[in-house]
């Protein structure tokens, strides 16, 4: 709810990339460490960014301990625009011609069958 729709694109590459730089960067550390040290820095590492996280303040919302919504409402309700009658419809909508070697069976036949 927090990202501006043209930019969600862009948003969602600097996440998946920063997931990617992270992984990344704790599994050098546990190649190039013992394992207690690995886990001691991703530990310390978790623990500080999520002490940061509560000065996040983002315009109209309230914060992690503080503050208050400010609820936006729009004057103008939404509205289905009329249709035009002088445009076709979407080739997608078109159905598939019967090809030439399908025979189609008529109601008479089905009955008959039946």
């Amino acid at each position: 709810p927090y990202v501006d729709p043209p930019a969600t694109g862009a948003i969602a590459g600097i996440v998946g990339a920063g997931g990617n730089s992270g992984a990344v960067g704790f599994g050098m550390g546990f190649r190039q460490l013992s394992y207690k040290s690995a886990f001691i820095i991703m530990g310390c590492t978790i623990l500080a960014s999520s002490g940061l996280s509560v000065f996040i303040f983002i315009k109209g919302y309230s914060a992690l301990l503080c503050g208050t919504d400010e609820v936006q409402t729009k004057d103008t309700p939404l509205s289905v625009p009329e249709a035009e009658e002088d445009v076709p419809p979407p080739a997608y909508t078109k159905q598939r011609a019967t090809p030439k070697y399908v025979e189609e069976e008529s109601e008479d036949e089905m009955e008959a069958e039946a």
